[in-house]
């Protein structure tokens, strides 16, 4: 088999020798209890870089001794780009959510020979699930292996807004000490209402890590969190995000992109919202509307916006976001720690060992399966194509 891999590229200086520290915790379990990863062996240490390149995700030894046609490329936008050319007869495609190779329909088309996708990581909206099942193709994410590393990015970016941290940072990086420069933007998040898009496994765990902070808490989702939970967290179900946003100082948004969130943070939601009000968005940038978010921040109504995640990725060198007022903007790396890059790296062998097999993959790793919703698919998704206006992360390139 062909086994097509883009990951992001190499640190700019080379892959690292040695590393800030020698170990990561070892893990056994998620909070709710599902087995981390759980392949035959890994061929890494974890704690290593392994999303970029030369990393491989630890996998080539593993394909090539079976031997399977291994590419590894961060050469993934354009016509001319390594990933255009090497797809068509491609059998699997792996991805990552951080540098996504954007199977859009026109590229699934092509793919005659593709049966299997893989997000190292979590979040298949960069593959057409519409045009994924209509041609039988099985997509496959790698769940709970960064939610807990995305939920403590979550909390870091909440705090960095609210206490003007970023702003006061810069100025001592510039040598100075402007405490009223730094101060009059400056508020404590104790007593104010926070509330999550999504309360799935990164949006529950935003809510236990803000529940000591005493703020009063509230959710939308689909799915209703059991009644024990609401109560442990004493937090506040809202039937609709409308009627959530009005009464929140801080909105975080955990949803999984599909066609019915995409482009939700509108002008008219944005609206609705407190003056003043902060978004935290960690889940995916196209369900914030680019220009709406811009618009608020330079009008005031919003007092700040923080993002990891961008639309599309890598954004062009001109994408708004990037100059905007009171954003706390990073470059989608939330879910790929080093810890996070060793599970979902073992995710991912565990995944192809079950495919190569022809064993069962897991229920909780499945989006679609043979083409049809399956396993947190079929809880999370809907099946539609988010990947429209991908084609313009080629402009990173050029511009």
């Amino acid at each position: 088999m062909k086994i097509l891999i883009v990951l992001y590229d190499d640190p700019v200086d080379g892959y690292p020798k040695t590393y800030a520290r020698d170990s990561i915790p070892k893990l056994e379990r998620y909070p709710d209890g599902q087995t981390l990863p759980t392949p035959e062996k890994i061929d890494f240490k974890p704690g290593q870089l392994l999303g970029c390149v030369s990393g491989g995700l630890g996998l080539r030894a593993f394909l090539e001794k079976l031997g399977h046609n291994v590419i590894i490329t961060s050469d993934k936008d354009g016509p001319n780009s390594v990933f255009e050319k090497e797809l068509p007869d491609a059998d699997v495609v792996i991805s990552q959510p951080f540098w996504p190779a954007y199977l859009t329909k026109e590229r699934i088309a092509k793919a005659k020979k593709l049966k299997l996708a893989i997000t190292a990581g979590i979040g298949s909206d960069h593959v057409d699930l519409e045009a994924a099942a209509g041609r039988g193709i099985t997509v496959a994410e790698v769940s709970w292996c960064n939610s807990v590393s995305v939920s403590e990015h979550v909390l870091m970016m909440i705090l960095a807004l609210v206490r003007n941290y970023i702003p006061s940072y810069q100025w001592i990086i510039d040598k100075g000490w402007n405490i009223a420069d730094c101060t009059e933007r400056s508020y404590d998040l104790e007593g104010m209402d926070v509330g999550t898009v999504g309360s799935g496994h990164i949006g529950l765990e935003v809510l236990r890590r803000l529940k000591p902070f005493n703020v009063k808490l509230h959710y939308v989702d689909r799915h209703r969190l059991p009644k024990e939970i609401e109560k442990e967290l004493n937090v506040t179900y809202h039937p609709n995000v409308e009627s959530m946003v009005r009464l929140c100082d801080v909105v975080t948004i955990n949803c999984p992109l599909h066609a019915e969130t995409e482009n939700l943070f509108d002008d008219k939601l944005i609206a609705q919202m407190k003056r003043g009000a902060y978004i935290v968005n960690t889940a995916r940038g196209k369900i914030c509307n680019r220009d709406a978010v811009a618009k608020a921040l330079e009008s005031g109504h919003l007092a700040g916006y923080a993002g990891d995640v961008w639309f599309p990725q890598p954004p062009p060198k001109d994408h708004p976001w990037r100059t905007m007022p009171h954003h706390g903007m990073t470059p989608h790396i939330a879910g790929t720690s080093l810890p996070a890059q060793a599970r979902y790296a073992a995710g991912v062998r565990e995944i192809l060992e079950c495919w190569f097999a022809k064993k069962p993959i897991r229920n909780e790793y499945l989006i679609l399966d043979q083409g049809k919703l399956a396993g947190i698919g079929k809880h999370s998704y809907s099946v539609g194509d988010t990947t429209r206006g991908s084609e313009d992360a080629q402009r990173f390139k050029v511009g």
